[in-house]
């Protein structure tokens, strides 16, 4: 990694049958440089239709979860270890229905400017009635408090638009 004509950071792997050799150096907060040497090893499990798969062990201390992806910090270990969550999970509720009602939308071919698209010609009544039902439950919680308050709706309150039935 670098930053302007500087390298901040650098790693190597060495992979063996049973481990892989991790070097790395970064630059810490202080500005200080740090480097770093250590084995990641494997387990692997049975896959169903034969062969096996690779799994990574979290280095971080009272751990040992398997896991497909290890993530730098201070070392590499899993997410739960370095605290890291999906975006998702910091997201409000109200984002959250904001994306599952524009999702619904996008699926029945529509777009955020057109409102609720038509039926696809292709698609069953009962699943196309199931989604604009799941679009309106989605829609009616995807608007954001700050903008309830201006508009003297209190939070909870179904606020009812136009719909195909």
């Amino acid at each position: 990694m670098e930053k302007g004509d500087e390298l901040t950071a650098s790693i190597g792997a060495l992979a063996l049958p049973d481990r892989l050799y991790l070097r790395y150096t970064h630059e810490s907060w202080q500005g200080e440089r740090q480097g770093h040497e250590y084995p990641v090893f494997f387990d692997s499990t049975s896959c169903n239709y034969g062969g096996e798969r690779l799994w990574f062990i979290c280095l971080a201390r009272g751990c040992s979860r398997r896991v497909a992806v290890l993530y730098s910090g201070s070392i590499f270990a899993c997410r739960q270890c370095l605290g890291l969550s999906y975006e998702s999970q910091r997201e409000p509720s109200w984002g959250r229905a904001l994306r599952t009602a524009q999702k619904i939308q996008k699926r029945l071919g529509g777009s955020d400017l057109d409102g609720f698209p038509d039926k696809p010609k292709w698609m069953h009544w009962t699943t196309y009635s199931t989604l604009a039902l799941e679009y309106r439950r989605a829609a009616d919680c995807s608007w954001p408090p700050f903008l309830l308050k201006d508009l003297r709706i209190t939070p909870g309150t179904p606020i009812h638009l136009t719909y195909p039935e």
